[in-house]
């Protein structure tokens, strides 16, 4: 399976002589993490079988992305390989796996499959971060950089970016959740009973647009659809993309996880980037 030779790159940004997309699509789906209901988990991770899997990936190639992102864990393992022995040529943004019981060995595991960049998982980082223990972090991403690969650190709490920020750590760029969805203790999200507890308050939007143009670094933005709370219609998914990208640097990237089964989102969300910027 290849690309269709007519598809034109996305309007791109550089990080350090690496050229990204402004669009890259997200992992989540894959490894069904809906963050709306336990149904949807299910329905995303029974249609990403490794060829939907790939064929989601080569239609982001044909629809003008460069870049991918997806968690380092087994599954992702064989459909990259898969995705790559069958010629595609996007890179490959990694998150670092949270259940792994050794994250150094996580990141060295990734490592073996030459991602442009690693960064350590969100919810690891707010946990972590509530535990008072978050300072241990900093070895994680040293280790990262020694694999050569660019490095990055997310979390849903802008309090905890805000810290790596003022302390300097040596990371390369954020990864910026627009909405802070570890507000909510996981105690009260086990007595709501589902994912859809999950406190998505456009509020935070602001909060974290704010630090996203205070630091210099580079960000990429998710969570920008609020998890598909802003895709009631094509105009609303327009209206939040619009959102975005007038508030995030002109060197900043949004990813967006999409869905390929009941419709072409890839198609419409690449198009409205190519028309925004």
């Amino acid at each position: 399976m290849t690309t269709t030779a007519a598809s034109v790159l996305l309007p791109s940004v550089n990080w350090g002589g690496t050229e990204i997309t402004r669009l890259i699509i997200g992992g989540n789906q894959i490894r069904g993490f809906s963050h709306l209901s336990v149904e949807l988990d299910e329905e995303m991770r029974d249609h990403h079988t490794v060829d939907n899997t790939v064929a989601a990936w080569f239609r982001a190639e044909e629809c003008g992305l460069n870049t991918m992102q997806s968690r380092g864990d087994a599954v992702i393992f064989e459909r990259l390989r898969a995705y790559r022995e069958r010629g595609g040529t996007m890179q490959w943004i990694c998150q670092t796996a949270g259940e792994h019981p050794d994250p150094f060995e996580n990141i060295r595991e990734i490592a073996d499959y030459d991602p442009i960049a690693i960064f350590h998982h969100g919810s690891i980082s707010d946990r972590l971060w509530q535990e008072g223990t978050f300072d241990q972090v900093e070895d994680r991403l040293k280790a990262m950089r020694d694999t050569g690969a660019m490095v990055g650190i997310a979390a849903h709490m802008p309090e905890i970016l805000q810290y790596v920020e003022g302390q300097g750590w040596d990371v390369d760029f954020y990864m910026t959740c627009f909405y802070n969805i570890a507000k909510a203790s996981q105690r009260e999200l086990v007595a709501a009973g589902a994912q859809n507890a999950e406190p998505f308050d456009d509020e935070d939007r602001d909060v974290i647009c704010e630090f996203i143009q205070q630091t210099e670094k580079p960000c990429i933005a998710y969570k920008i659809l609020g998890a598909s709370r802003k895709c009631s219609s094509p105009e609303s998914v327009r209206e939040a993309f619009q959102f975005a990208l007038d508030r995030i640097k002109p060197n900043d990237v949004v990813n967006v996880g999409m869905f390929q089964k009941h419709s072409d989102q890839l198609a419409m969300n690449a198009g409205i980037v190519r028309e925004l910027g």
